[in-house]
């Protein structure tokens, strides 16, 4: 089984379904807040790999939902410094195992990196996206 460095912004209640989910399938979990960790374009750039740029952003972002940030807009560097200086525009949760990367919670493509257990009921499953329509209670802390 995996340790996994799962960055995620506290208090999302899909990072808490994903948490779970990896811990019920053998897999340590060490939560870490991605709005408080002290990121580098290049830290952060290896948790993209191959996607497209405008899959980096997290849709549910406030900016993103009001139309305010395109993420087809931007290339690489411009993306980067937008989530460095705004980490609620970043797709979650970022996910470390083994040195292997990966962004987003795509159970297809986690169970063929490091398994998911098909115990937990459909209700406990957490969605591949937010679709939450209000905003996440804001985190208690960020530093």
């Amino acid at each position: 089984m995996a340790t996994i460095h799962f960055y995620e912004k506290p208090g999302c209640g899909n990072n808490t379904k994903q948490k779970v989910w990896l811990a019920a399938s053998g897999h340590t979990v060490l939560a870490k807040n991605l709005l408080a960790e002290k990121w580098t374009a290049e830290r952060l750039r290896a948790f993209f790999g191959d996607l497209p740029v405008a899959q980096w952003f997290n849709p549910a972002a406030p900016r993103v939902k009001s139309g305010e940030v395109n993420p087809a807009a931007f290339g690489e560097t411009e993306a980067l410094n937008m989530m460095l200086a705004d980490p609620l525009l970043i797709r979650r949760p970022l996910m470390e195992a083994d040195g292997v990367f990966r962004v987003g919670f795509d159970t297809d493509a986690i169970n063929a990196w490091i398994g998911l257990a098909d115990t937990l009921p459909k209700s406990e499953k957490p969605d591949s996206a937010c679709h939450r329509t209000e905003p996440c209670p804001a985190p208690e802390s960020v530093a």
